[in-house]
């Protein structure tokens, strides 16, 4: 995973553990009046004055309280009896719990200043706060985001491409409190399964939630799908939690109708629940739609009020990601739905979502972030509503993760593409050649002949080149799995690539004119 990026910090005196503790937990009365200046979780990174919060995931943290020390940590939090630190030393029940509410409280609880709208789901997460935004953009709201893509507080923009989730629960506060400091009244944070299991968004207290759907995906992670299910429903219980707000509005749920997560979420939250999608009894629905290569019409229907989109997104499972943000907005905030509208059609694209590339060639080329068998699904589905000729895709399937996706995917694309190219992406410590071999079984399964309609190419470039040399006039070739990533694992080091680059660079080979170069990859030796 790639580090967030680092948008500044506000600037906060030294706080007292008792405030920070204040709401949590009594500490030692000796360590009350002890002030620190920060808080951190990364021994290597850590400032001398602040608090070293020592976290056991996959590494116990306490083996790097010596370190901390070494750096100047003013004191330490652990979960195991510990003495003769040399500094205030508090011990708690559950570290990543403690450390999520301390940071709140470090940056003086900024989601009770702001309307935070929180966002989660398996596919469409970022599309969908990217959505969100655009619309209180066009109601004259003054918002900040923080999705994986990118990030947008106080005027400043950057993209986060790299291998990212959810900001470490002090970076969230830390943000928050960044748009506070604008003067922001509105917020939109992407909600990754990892970050609501890790406990990371605990002290930030959302009005809305909003979820695009949850299918299969991270059960090396959770362990289950229900499991899995469970951590994306800790955003909707949170919606209960009585704290305070300088500015409340009535907390609501926005549940995808269509989605096998409905009734489940649906029992969980006891907040306001607003449905949206094509199911009949949805509260928000849509009706006659359209798409092409450019976009999408359709007009969203509610009980009192019914309204047109246009939306410049290809795929028509950007319908759901529309309704959603439409029902967070029009009936969730009470925005009107000019601003609705509007919005939806200011958004030209999201980085590395159905993104077109093209250098001029007499086929379509695409890049998409689908990386799982029902994103994947979602876009081989809507890009043979595209075109009238051959679908090419070109994709992996990461390493360290589900072992099933290689199977399931590989199985999806037989079905659904004429020609398919399995390739690299992310294999980290993982055997490539076991990757693609399982993938491959998974292809024939389903009818694949190897060589004919589908092909192992190790190496991502040579992949997305033999896919455009493939293509014939009106085809469409999908470079799918990356989208707007910037880097990929092999063994435990990132190396520079970006998709986008990669088909720029096989395209202009192709076409014999000036391109970038095909970036490297250690297959390529």
């Amino acid at each position: 995973m790639g580090v967030f990026p680092y948008l500044g910090k506000v600037t906060v005196p030294q706080v007292k553990l008792s405030k920070l503790f204040s709401e949590f937990t009594p500490i030692p009365a000796l360590s009350a009046d002890f002030a620190v200046s920060g808080i951190a979780v990364d021994s290597r990174l850590i400032q001398p004055g602040e608090l070293f919060v020592a976290t056991s995931d996959n590494i116990d943290g306490h083996r790097f309280i010596p370190e901390a020390l070494d750096h100047g940590a003013a004191a330490v939090i652990g979960t195991q009896a510990l003495e003769d630190l040399g500094v205030p030393y508090i011990q708690v029940e559950d570290s990543r719990k403690a450390l999520a509410l301390i940071s709140a409280a470090f940056f003086d609880h900024p989601s009770r200043k702001l309307t935070l709208i929180g966002v989660t789901g398996t596919d469409g997460k970022t599309t969908t706060a990217n959505l969100l935004y655009q619309i209180m953009v066009a109601a004259g709201l003054r918002v900040g985001m923080i999705s994986t893509v990118n990030a947008v507080i106080g005027g400043k923009t950057l993209d986060t491409g790299f291998h990212v989730t959810t900001p470490e629960a002090y970076d969230v506060q830390n943000y928050l409190a960044q748009m506070v400091s604008a003067g922001l009244t509105h917020a939109v944070l992407e909600a990754t399964s990892h970050g609501l299991a890790a406990r990371r968004l605990l002290g930030s207290q959302f009005d809305l939630a909003v979820v695009t759907n949850i299918t299969h995906e991270h059960l090396d992670f959770h362990g289950s799908y229900a499991e899995y299910r469970a951590a994306k429903a800790r955003l909707f219980t949170g919606l209960a939690d009585g704290e305070t707000k300088q500015n409340p509005i009535p907390r609501a749920a926005i549940l995808n109708r269509d989605d096998i997560s409905y009734d489940y979420l649906a029992e969980v939250s006891s907040v306001t629940q607003i449905s949206y999608g094509l199911h009949e009894s949805a509260q928000v629905r849509a009706e006659a739609i359209t798409q092409t290569i450019k976009g999408l019409q359709f007009t969203a229907l509610t009980p009192n009020f019914n309204f047109p989109i246009e939306c410049n997104l290809v795929g028509d499972y950007n319908v759901s990601n529309c309704l959603a943000a439409g029902a967070a907005c029009a009936v969730g905030l009470g925005l009107d739905v000019a601003a609705v509208t509007q919005g939806i059609a200011n958004l030209t694209g999201v980085p590395g979502r159905m993104e077109r590339i093209d250098l001029g060639q007499d086929f379509s080329a695409i890049v998409d972030f689908a990386h799982t068998p029902n994103g994947l699904k979602r876009a081989l589905e809507a890009s043979r509503k595209l075109t009238g000729g051959r679908i090419i895709a070109v994709f992996g399937s990461a390493g360290l993760r589900d072992r099933a996706k290689r199977r399931l995917m590989a199985e999806i694309s037989a079905q659904l593409a004429d020609l398919t190219i399995l390739t690299a992406e992310d294999p980290r410590t993982d055997s490539l050649e076991e990757i693609l071999a399982d993938m491959a079984v998974g292809a024939r399964a389903k009818g694949g002949v190897e060589a004919k309609t589908f092909w192992r190419i190790p190496d991502r470039g040579d992949a997305i080149r033999f896919a455009v040399e493939q293509a014939q006039p009106g085809d469409l070739v999908l470079a799918l799995g990356k989208g707007h990533e910037q880097s990929m694992c092999f063994g435990e080091t990132e190396y520079p690539w970006d998709d986008r680059t990669a088909l720029r660079a096989a395209l202009a080979e192709h076409l014999g004119v000036e391109g970038p170069e095909m970036p490297y990859l250690p297959t390529q030796n």
